[in-house]
């Protein structure tokens, strides 16, 4: 409790200090939407109910703030909601690299580009899953069974990083998968918890209660190295008990996705600066170390310069996977 009160008095005097121009210059005036474009309990519903969360805790603004999803096409249902809001600044989107991916791979009546880019807040990590009673100990174990049957693979919509991944590890695995989208990384840990699936590779923060509960276990993850340990999550093991996939014979070495939030566009400056100081004074609270820590994902923060030149570099590797499953949007 002491921490909390130290960390409002903290953010009561930035502002009272003039510390936060921005947030002078501009403030809402009627409730915010947050706009998570999966379905509920993925990880872009977890960081948007996080985020929503940590501001009413801390009461970072006085409009209240609910939390909507729009998960349709793959999510560009609520890119397209974005889009169509252009100069409201009480739509906040929040979503993944699906937001430039997207229109490369998929007709889709929207661009990143239509957007105002705020912040990428997170890197998250990718494993491999499969049900807790399965036979295969390692991904090597896996590949040996995957080359000789029909798996089925589940992922978070279609064209989107979790096929992009599946596609990685057919191609350095010498296997074929069935990719089978579904709304959100938690309704994809669903069907794998029924045997609907072989496998799947969902974030940490999408698989944990399933990991927790027994119903399904991780192979291995998608990291140069492996996690950092933390909390045990099951009674003997916790993240950094988790090989990493390379370790095993699959060579991936590293697949991660950011965490993005974004404005409509043609909000005005003052507008995108208030939210990007938002932003920063979410990440400043301990409740964003623990939202952190328990999903096992990366801490960052790109914004401005640094952003647009992540997402250009994004989208020179995913045109190289695309091309490849003969993808791009002609």
């Amino acid at each position: 409790m002491r921490g909390t009160s130290l960390f409002l008095l903290s953010v009561s005097a930035a502002v009272v200090s003039g510390s936060a121009p921005a947030c002078a210059a501009w403030q809402p005036q009627k409730p915010i939407e947050f706009v998570a474009t999966a379905g509920p309990g993925g990880g872009t519903d977890n960081i948007a109910r996080a985020v929503q969360n940590i501001i009413t805790k801390y009461k970072l603004t006085d409009q209240p703030i609910v939390v909507v999803n729009k998960a349709g096409g793959s999510g560009a249902e609520g890119y397209v909601y974005g889009k169509a809001s252009a100069g409201d600044p009480y739509k906040v989107i929040f979503g993944t690299s699906n937001a430039w991916q997207q229109p490369l791979v998929s007709k889709v009546a929207f661009n990143y580009t239509d957007l105002t880019p705020i912040a990428a807040m997170a890197q998250d990590e990718f494993l491999l899953w499969v049900k807790q009673d399965s036979p295969y100990k390692t991904a090597g174990d896996y590949l040996k069974a995957a080359a000789t049957g029909d798996f089925k693979m589940g992922g978070a919509q279609s064209k989107d990083t979790d096929e992009v991944l599946t596609r990685m590890i057919e191609k350095a695995g010498h296997v074929k998968l069935t990719y089978i989208p579904f709304k959100s990384g938690a309704e994809t840990a669903v069907q794998l918890a029924g045997g609907h699936l072989d496998s799947h590779v969902n974030n940490p923060s999408e698989s944990i209660g399933q990991w927790r509960g027994g119903t399904q276990r991780p192979l291995c993850v998608f990291s140069p190295k492996r996690l950092p340990q933390g909390a045990k999550v099951t009674a003997s093991e916790g993240w950094g008990d988790v090989p990493t996939c390379a370790e095993q014979g699959l060579d991936i070495k590293q697949y991660e996705q950011p965490r993005t939030v974004w404005l409509p566009g043609k909000v005005t400056p003052e507008q995108a600066a208030y939210y990007v100081d938002l932003m920063k004074k979410v990440q400043a609270t301990p409740e964003w170390k623990d939202y952190i820590d328990k999903s096992s994902q990366i801490d960052t923060f790109l914004t401005g310069a640094d952003f647009d030149k992540f997402i250009k570099e994004d989208l020179e590797h995913l045109r190289q996977v695309a091309s490849e499953q003969g993808w791009l949007v002609k």
